[in-house]
């Protein structure tokens, strides 16, 4: 201990302190400019730069592709308000021939007409058999010309587009299953055309053959409004023409427009359920004169009979059935609901 006192003098003692001291702040001073030094913080600062001007690019893709997505939906559903539009607007204009598509036939105009004069001539024999009145012949035989072919062709218009909506949910749910099991849409829209029941049967028959002859399948489908003019086809042709164009979960969207139709049918349904009290109501105000007529006829005929064969009589009963038939067109305005 004495020869190590004796070594460590003061200049030694001092200059150990001054190495350690040295030393210290030497490897204080590395530890902090190192990273700087060895370029490790200007490589994390790039690295960090790469990874967000990276975020940064995946956001403005999305950004870019939820915009397009956005107005193509947009340009589609004013699209569809626009076709809305027209469809309410040409309504009465359409020709025989689409008219007679729509309710499933395969008549021409030449068979519509000969079925027109049959009709007629069946209700002015039908005339001559109950009375000798000119005036009723000829308006029977009106009746049986103009009104009856044209009820017939629009009842058949409306079964066979009420066939369809029932039908169409169910077509698509056989969709949203065989894309989900990944076949192509055409395909399984072949499937619906060869097992689903008439009228989905062959509109969509009629989307494959347009597509055979070299038609896209969004424009194929595009048409089927046209055949059926009713804002479920329209739903049907706008999904599939927005996953044509912006891509998109085509299962997903179809199973949607599935839960669309449904909610719709059931809503028609309680409409229809709410509104027939007033169709009953109207059903009975509208065959009392009837009803009237047919029991004075039992009760008392010579007291009814003078309608039929005075001149004034039939001119009473020509006017009341122009006013009754105003009446029903009214009543079935108001009940009627646009849904």
């Amino acid at each position: 201990m004495s020869e190590l006192r004796a070594v460590l003098t003061p200049e030694l003692t001092w200059l150990a302190m001054a190495l350690l001291a040295t030393f210290s702040i030497g490897g204080i001073l590395y530890a902090l400019l190192q990273p700087r030094l060895s370029g490790e913080k200007e490589r994390e600062k790039r690295l960090k730069s790469v990874a967000s001007r990276a975020n940064t690019i995946d956001a403005v893709r999305r950004t870019r592709d939820n915009e397009r997505r956005r107005k193509s939906m947009h340009d589609q559903l004013r699209e569809f308000e626009e076709r809305e539009k027209r469809k309410h607007k040409d309504a009465a204009k359409l020709s025989l021939e689409e008219r007679f598509d729509q309710a499933g036939l395969n008549w021409s105009k030449r068979t519509f007409y000969l079925f027109s004069l049959a009709s007629g001539f069946t209700f002015l024999i039908l005339g001559f058999t109950v009375t000798s009145s000119l005036i009723l012949n000829v308006g029977l035989a009106f009746v049986g010309f103009f009104g009856v072919p044209r009820f017939y062709l629009a009842r058949r218009r409306k079964k066979r587009i009420e066939a369809f909506l029932n039908e169409l949910p169910n077509a698509v749910d056989v969709i949203v299953r065989g894309t989900k099991a990944g076949l192509p849409l055409a395909e399984c829209m072949q499937i619906v055309a060869a097992e689903a029941r008439d009228p989905i049967k062959t509109e969509f028959r009629r989307i494959i053959e347009t597509q055979q002859m070299g038609v896209t399948l969004s424009e194929a489908i595009a048409k089927l409004p046209q055949r059926m003019p009713v804002a479920e086809a329209n739903f049907l042709a706008i999904v599939v023409a927005i996953q044509s164009q912006a891509g998109g979960s085509l299962s997903e969207a179809l199973g949607n427009l599935s839960k669309v139709l449904r909610e719709r049918k059931s809503m028609k349904g309680k409409i229809r359920a709410m509104s027939q009290e007033a169709k009953s109501s109207a059903a009975i105000i509208g065959s009392l004169p009837f009803l009237l007529v047919g029991v004075l006829s039992l009760i008392s005929p010579s007291f009814i009979e003078v309608l039929f064969t005075d001149p004034a009589g039939q001119i009473i009963l020509v006017v009341s059935g122009g006013w009754m038939l105003t009446g029903i067109f009214i009543m079935k305005k108001m009940i009627n609901f646009d849904f």
